[in-house]
């Protein structure tokens, strides 16, 4: 009973309040293993970003799993994997990291500095203790002898009553704390480009222009801080575009491609001259800060519909998706929504070098355009639903709800052979005729301006010096005494695994303290 009695009367430790919660959290959050998890997740996160296409780098890739596998393409979207690194779970470990680095590196910077200020402590008495240890016989060795020798090889040195001490090595912490700072002005670097800079996506065709400005884009993603008077006023045209595909050889390799060539005309600010450039996949087009790269190419031949009132309905390139990227077999999707007295549309493949194919039907035998022709997979009328306001894909003809409704002209045997440039196709009904004119060549441009670009490659190349010290260079102390004609060396080093790579400079500085007097013993 009185145990129970004095139990009551104990008073309780206090509980965890906000503040004390608070406390627990950021000393959890700025700890080095928070940061090498975070350091973790955060490349473990880039991993979707490099293997599934992203919407903002080939939007031709991600149309494709829109059609072909519309379920995964749909998860994909629910977990943002199409757009990785705007995604929220992504900003979210990526200002967690920074805040851990910066937790992390404010204290490590004040004990630094610390640690600079201080002196070499004072030699133990029995230096044979030590793991490095000499006995030198030198009569005219003294403290200050010895100190000054130290100095000569960059240690710090302290002196006292009969004994010196030396350290150096201070480079690997400086080392160390810079690389922890690079990572810092990495992120700061990627959040500079987020907030001040811009990229977007955009397919030209051959003999068409573009214009930076946001409505040219086919898709525009600026940062928070962009506006559309951000933007470098430069236009360009594509003169021609040449693919390079391999034509001899390993029958393997017959058909890869070489190189890609965008002819461009291009015009850096309103009113310069007019110059011309070749953008290559490794050659972007740089103009003040704002990059244009040659990400994607593709067919778009060049189509003329006519409607059942004999007036042309559509006339231009059709930009088609590659099905087949050995052979660039591509899917084509024509909508001619002002024909009359109904719309039309078409479901097409162009074949770039056309063969007979194994099953029967058509194919191409080589992507390059030797011998192009366009296989009409179908042909309807009706109400596309592109005047309802609702957003359609042009590489698709119509959602499947419309797509239910649509008359079919032409489908399966009642569809013609494939047509050569110039041939056409007349519809039946009297409806019209739609006519394979030529044959277009088109590319897809990323043009980004990333003001943090050159601040990142100075951290990334401060990150490798920086690591490269914290590796290569460690602490080390030396300590000497001298007593009665004799002089007795001791060393060790400050960090873990690196005492065999000390032995052999502990016996060049045995050498140099010992001068021309003999070594006793060396340990």
């Amino acid at each position: 009973m009185a145990v129970q009695e004095l139990e009551k009367q104990a008073p309780k430790p206090p509980g965890f309040g906000p503040v004390e919660w608070l406390r627990w959290g950021w000393r959890t959050l700025t700890s080095m293993k928070t940061a090498l998890i975070l350091l973790f997740l955060f490349a473990l996160g880039s991993i979707p970003g490099s293997l599934i296409p992203q919407r903002g780098v080939e939007p031709d890739k991600v149309a494709r799993i829109y059609l072909n596998d519309p379920v995964r393409a749909e998860w994909y979207e629910r977990f943002q994997l199409f757009d990785v690194f705007g995604s929220y779970w992504f900003a979210a470990i990526y200002l967690l990291l920074f805040t851990s680095l910066v937790g992390c590196i404010i204290p490590r910077t004040i004990t630094y500095f610390k640690e600079l200020r201080r002196r070499p402590p004072a030699a133990p008495r029995h230096l044979s203790r030590l793991s490095h240890h000499a006995e030198l016989d030198n009569d005219e060795l003294t403290v200050e002898m010895a100190a000054a020798r130290l100095r000569k090889l960059r240690f710090r040195v302290e002196t006292g009553d009969g004994w010196v001490a030396a350290e150096k090595g201070y480079l690997r912490e400086t080392g160390n704390l810079l690389f922890h700072i690079s990572l810092l002005g990495v992120l700061a670097a990627v959040g500079i480009g987020a907030l001040f800079g811009y990229r977007g996506n955009v397919l030209v065709a051959e003999n068409e222009g573009f214009a930076n400005t946001v409505a040219a884009y086919d898709r525009f993603m600026p940062g928070t801080q962009v506006s559309a008077e951000s933007l470098e006023p430069f236009a360009f045209t594509l003169a021609d575009f040449q693919a390079d595909y391999q034509v001899g050889g390993d029958p393997k390799k017959i058909g890869q491609p070489l190189d890609f060539t965008a002819r461009l005309k291009v015009v850096d600010a309103p009113g310069a001259p007019e110059r011309d450039y070749d953008l290559k996949v490794n050659l972007p087009l740089e103009i003040n800060g704002t990059q244009t790269f040659l990400i994607g190419n593709g067919y778009a031949p060049v189509f003329r519909v006519t409607d059942g009132k004999g007036q042309v309905a559509f006339e231009g390139p059709v930009p088609c998706l590659i099905e087949f990227p050995l052979t660039r077999v591509s899917g084509c999707v024509l909508k001619a929504p002002d024909a009359q007295p109904g719309q039309l549309g078409f479901l097409m493949r162009f074949l770039p070098t056309v063969a007979p194919a194994q099953s029967g039907g058509f194919t191409s035998s080589f992507p390059a355009a030797l011998m192009p022709r366009v296989q009409i997979l179908g042909a309807f009328t009706g109400d596309f639903g592109t005047r309802s306001g609702m957003p359609q894909s042009v590489y698709e003809l119509a959602p499947p709800e419309i797509m239910k409704k649509l008359k079919p002209l032409a489908m399966g045997s009642s569809a013609p052979k494939p047509l050569a440039p110039g041939q056409s196709f007349d519809l039946p009904d009297k409806l019209g005729k739609i006519e394979f004119v030529e044959v277009k060549e088109w590319m897809t441009l990323q043009i980004a301006y990333d003001p943090g670009r050159v601040p990142a490659l100075i951290s990334a190349a401060l990150a490798t010096v920086s690591i490269a010290l914290s590796l290569m260079i460690r602490r080390r102390r030396v300590f000497v005494r001298v007593k009665d004609g004799a002089a007795e060396v001791g060393g060790l080093t400050r960090t873990e695994g690196s005492a065999a790579g000390f032995t052999e400079e502990f016996a060049d500085i045995v050498k140099v303290l010992s001068a021309s007097a003999g070594v006793k013993d060396v340990r």
